[in-house]
Parts: structure tokens; C-alpha cells; sequence
């Protein structure tokens, strides 16, 4: 059960915390989202980039509200996740989380400078996230 709100929060932020019952935690995840989202371009963005359109994706970004995105992306699954199994430890669970929000935002941060599909690189914030679930799947 703890892996499968992780996983409605990767599909889309929010939907974790419905999924264990914090409806209004839910909805509030999901406006920001969507909001951040609409204002950021990122949708457009990442369909662009999917595409090999890659410098027109990064000329559609406002990198101002893409900034924000990886942070709040890894937190609104690591958040789902964590509170899904009570009395689970906090701060080890975290650490896998805490280093995919870093390489999202890395990748938001240099991806113009990158030569290979910039947003694409920051799907690579999945990959700790499901390393930590898998690690700490007993706490």
C-alpha cells in the first residue's frame, strides 16, 4: 500500500495523499501543481522534449516556475509515501528523496547548457526515488 501512493504521486502530485485519506493535503498538492505546472510550461515543455524539439522545449520553459517543480515533485511523493506506513523513521527515508530533488533541480538549473534532451535528463529524480523505496521498504 505504501508503494502504491507513491506511485499515484509520481503519476500525479496529489494523488497520494488521497489515496491514504489526507484529502485536503491532496488537493492543495494538486493546485500547486497544476498551477506551477501551467505557468512553468513544463507539459508543453516536456512533450516538446519527448519529441526532439529540444531547444524549442527549453524556450517554452519559464525556468522561474520550473525551478520549483523538482522539489516540490520529489517531496509530494516522498510526503505519500512516508505517511502511508505509520511511525516509519523520517530521516533515513528521506535521503533518497533529498538527492533526487537535488538532480531534478540540477537538471533544471544547467538545461540549456546541455546538448542531449535537457528535460528528459530530469526523469533521472525517479530512479533514487525508487531506490529509497526499495531500500526502505521495512521502516
Amino acid at each position: 500500500m505504501r508503494n502504491i501512493a507513491a506511485l499515484f504521486s509520481i503519476l500525479m502530485p496529489g494523488f497520494g495523499q488521497i489515496y491514504n485519506g489526507q484529502f485536503l493535503k491532496g488537493v492543495f498538492f494538486l493546485i500547486v501543481e497544476h498551477f506551477d505546472n501551467i505557468f512553468g510550461h513544463i507539459n508543453h515543455a516536456i512533450y516538446l522534449d519527448f519529441n526532439g524539439f529540444h531547444q524549442q522545449a527549453i524556450d517554452v520553459t519559464n525556468f522561474q516556475f520550473m525551478l520549483f517543480y523538482p522539489g516540490f515533485y520529489v517531496y509530494v511523493v516522498w510526503d505519500a509515501w512516508y505517511y502511508a506506513k505509520p511511525n516509519a523513521d523520517k530521516s533515513k527515508t528521506a535521503i533518497p528523496f533529498i538527492i533526487a530533488g537535488f538532480l531534478g533541480e540540477l537538471s533544471a538549473i544547467y538545461a540549456p547548457k546541455l546538448a542531449i534532451p535537457t528535460l528528459t535528463v530530469g526523469l533521472v529524480m525517479i530512479i533514487p526515488m525508487l531506490c529509497g523505496m526499495f531500500i526502505f521498504r521495512n521502516q
